[in-house]
């Protein structure tokens, strides 16, 4: 059964369960919505299931900052209170508080 209720929110910081970085959630598919090619590429024995949310994050580790695509399972709340420094958030969220940035999309 399709679970289509997304446990993070947009704005939200999370961070990988089972690798060390941490993002804000900036977009979240119901279910797996990227390339065959992509899925593929995931070891068969850590490949997450796709019939759950997966999400956008604006992600930063301790080397870089990047755009990942993570399913639910492999992701939690953060709780650092700590702000995200990715260069990209200010273009999409506005003030950071209580560990969740305010939805600020700036339209075209």
């Amino acid at each position: 059964m399709l679970r289509t209720c997304a446990k993070y929110s947009l704005g939200q910081v999370v961070r990988h369960k089972k690798h060390p970085f941490r993002g804000v959630v900036f977009d979240v598919d119901p279910e797996f919505s990227n390339t065959e090619e992509w899925y593929e590429s995931i070891p068969e024995d850590s490949r997450p299931a796709r019939e759950q949310p997966f999400y956008h994050l604006l992600a930063e580790n301790d080397q870089s900052f990047y755009v990942a695509y993570v399913s639910e399972q492999n992701l939690m709340a953060d709780h650092s209170g700590e702000p995200v420094d990715h260069p990209d958030i200010p273009e999409m969220f506005g003030t950071f508080h209580d560990g969740t940035y305010d939805v600020q999309f700036h339209m075209n």
